[in-house]
């Protein structure tokens, strides 16, 4: 079947995600590492609020990641707490030399839940696995709360590169299948309205936030006899 120049247009997602987590767990490194390939093995602590943008290919379809990278410390939380404000996706990130850092983790949920406005996917993040003579917290218990949570759990070195990308484009591809799934969900009942109250023809309901759903009814084949 032949797609028209519309069809094969790639979508344009924006998601914006946060980096969350105590002061010098590498968050600044993570970020640097994933969208310039670069480390910082001197940087200071975030002040404020900085964010990159970075393109990804997912299934074909275009997504931009909005990653935003803030301040761990306790004297920006007035800073911090609106900057959740619409994401989509969190980075919480501990550093598995410093246990403390991983025992806080409950305490950024906490706070992420508060002040997000919808269901977040969150990964938790073990940086600096490149340590691993002064780890002070194992895999195993990294695994063992990112299960009890409901979390996607990964280690990695902003150092050495490793796991990086694989952690970005885990919370981003989720957040895509989610909104995918949401889309199809939505074009199912239009479906099954249209062809309930069309008999045959395909009616084009009021769209939600969404124009993909007006646009795949539009095509028809929804209400075949």
């Amino acid at each position: 079947m032949a797609h028209n120049s519309k069809e094969e247009k790639k979508e344009d997602y924006l998601f914006k995600i946060v980096l969350i987590g105590d002061s010098a767990v590498g968050k600044s490194n993570l970020l640097a590492r994933f969208a310039r390939d670069e480390f910082y093995p001197n940087s200071k602590s975030t002040i404020g609020v900085e964010f990159q943008t970075q393109k990804m290919d997912i299934k074909g379809k275009e997504v931009k990641a909005q990653i935003w990278d803030t301040a761990g410390q306790e004297r920006f939380r007035a800073v911090t707490s609106a900057y959740y404000r619409g994401a989509v996706g969190a980075l919480l990130v501990y550093d598995i030399s410093r246990r403390l850092t991983f025992d806080n983790i409950g305490r950024w949920l906490n706070e992420l839940q508060t002040h997000s406005d919808m269901n977040v996917v969150i990964i938790l993040v073990g940086n600096k696995s490149d340590l691993k003579d002064a780890r002070e917290v194992t895999t195993a218990e990294g695994k063992a709360l990112a299960e009890a949570k409901g979390l996607f759990f990964i280690e990695t070195s902003a150092l050495d590169s490793s796991n990086v990308t694989s952690a970005f484009q885990t919370v981003v591809r989720e957040i895509y299948n989610i909104l995918s799934r949401k889309v199809i969900q939505s074009q199912e009942l239009q479906k099954k309205d249209s062809g309930r109250l069309a008999n045959g023809k395909t009616v084009v309901l009021q769209a939600d936030e969404n124009q993909e759903t007006v646009a795949e009814t539009k095509k028809g084949g929804c209400c075949s006899a």
